[in-house]
């Protein structure tokens, strides 16, 4: 006779929903404070006219806000994996707001670094890393996938919304109190706590075919993965990519169609200028990226995750190399956003879907932040190289080309991934 667990008799009892309380609140969460996040760039410029400090000053510390992002979210995955998702997105989003209120005061280089440092740490404990563990984990084998897709695509939302309207904000209020509205935006998040999950999920039943033990043993088995290393090296140019181009693209828009007369085409999408074209550029990034993530996540449950991964990043390759070799216009930038936005950010839940796939659902949120490291460290280079080698050479050429290069690299390290749970390639139980 089989007896049912308590606990496997609630999962499998449990309705198979798509959009729970778990993902609505997650998505909301994503999008407000990616939408915030999303606006780095968009100080550049105004912070580096009032102090007149060379651009790699601010850029390092937006590096230094993606190096801590990646360097804390395993801890805090884990954290929400022993003590629950809602008190992990309570100590990550005070974090964040208390950071970006000290940002609107500080007046140093080093006082923004170490702010940004602060920033990432609460990025780390209300991003990607612990919602999409809480939803992939409460998600159904049928709608995991595409769970994933749906929340990630949020981040864009946020990107889509908050970066036009915190770029109006500074053409009309002092840069320091756009970070207080930013800090505001934030803390409003954790009145959407209540929706979230608040206990640590249980050992999930009927999922042991990936061997998932303990935290310590599901480590030691990553680390001797070579598909786990491999998907760790191959999401590193994603960060380099995203943080290039969220930190820099707006400051790049603005210098290169410097000497481009765009009122024609800007006047007919409303938009007024160079500088404002930046924001709107980083929202149809955003706006594109909602689709493509979907579009994504619904693959993913159809085919082979490695498979898409490897097309994602062979046209993110082929998109930025032909927008530095074509000429600059207001309609090139509008274009690459569209192309480059639908692939932003396609790689996360094919990405987590893997890491999940292989190594089970029990950790996946701790291994994904693991892997999350390499992108961030990617993340790191991305806005620090940008800054310094704009200060060397007077442009972003050797960046750009930097992207396209490490972008093949990352198509060409998913393709020996072997896309099967661990336990059933022979891994010790």
């Amino acid at each position: 006779m089989t007896t049912t667990s308590p606990a496997a008799a609630a999962v499998s009892s449990a309705p198979d929903r798509l959009f729970t309380p778990m993902l609505i609140s997650g998505a909301v969460i994503l999008a407000l404070g990616f939408g915030v996040r999303a606006a780095f760039g968009l100080f550049q410029i105004p912070i580096e006219q009032s102090y007149g400090w060379p651009r790699a000053e601010y850029s390092l510390a937006i590096a230094l806000q993606n190096l801590a992002w990646g360097a804390a979210q395993p801890a805090f995955a884990a954290m929400a994996e022993k003590f629950g998702t809602r008190r992990t997105l309570l100590v990550g989003l005070a974090i964040y707001a208390v950071g970006l209120l000290g940002s609107a005061w500080a007046t140093t280089p080093e006082g923004h670094q170490a702010l940004n440092i602060l920033i990432g740490f609460g990025i780390a404990g209300s991003g990607l890393g612990v919602i999409l563990g809480a939803v992939g984990r409460e998600a159904s084998d049928k709608n995991r996938s595409l769970s994933l897709g749906i929340v990630t695509s949020a981040a864009s939302a946020g990107q889509l919304i908050l970066p036009p309207i915190l770029g109006m904000l500074l053409t009309s209020m002092a840069w320091e109190d756009v970070f207080l509205v930013s800090a505001a935006i934030v803390a409003a998040c954790a009145l959407l706590l209540p929706l979230t999950t608040g206990a640590p999920p249980p050992a999930l039943p009927g999922a042991a075919a990936p061997a998932e033990g303990t935290l310590r043993e599901a480590l030691v088995r990553a680390a001797k993965d070579p598909s786990f290393i491999l998907i760790f090296l191959g999401f590193f140019s994603c960060g380099y990519q995203l943080g290039f181009i969220t930190a820099h693209f707006p400051a790049f828009i603005t210098e290169a169609c410097a000497a481009v007369d765009p009122a024609g085409l800007l006047a007919s999408v409303g938009i007024s200028s160079t500088a404002a074209l930046g924001g709107w550029a980083l929202a149809m990034i955003g706006a594109a990226n909602i689709g493509g993530t979907l579009l994504a996540g619904k693959l993913g449950a159809t085919f082979p995750k490695r498979w898409l991964l490897t097309i994602v990043y062979l046209l993110r390759a082929a998109v930025c190399a032909a927008f530095i070799v074509i000429p600059m216009t207001p309609a090139t930038v509008l274009i690459f956003s569209v192309a480059m936005g639908s692939l932003w950010l396609a790689t996360v839940p094919l990405t987590v879907g893997l890491v999940g796939v292989i190594h089970g659902l029990r950790y996946m949120g701790t291994l994904y932040g693991i892997v999350f490291f390499s992108h961030q460290v990617g993340g790191f280079l991305g806005v620090w190289l940008g800054g310094a080698l704009h200060d060397r050479f007077g442009d972003y050429a050797a960046v750009w080309w930097i992207g396209v290069a490490i972008s093949l690299f990352s198509a060409a390290c998913h393709l020996p991934v072997r896309e099967r749970p661990l336990a059933a390639l022979g891994a010790p139980a």
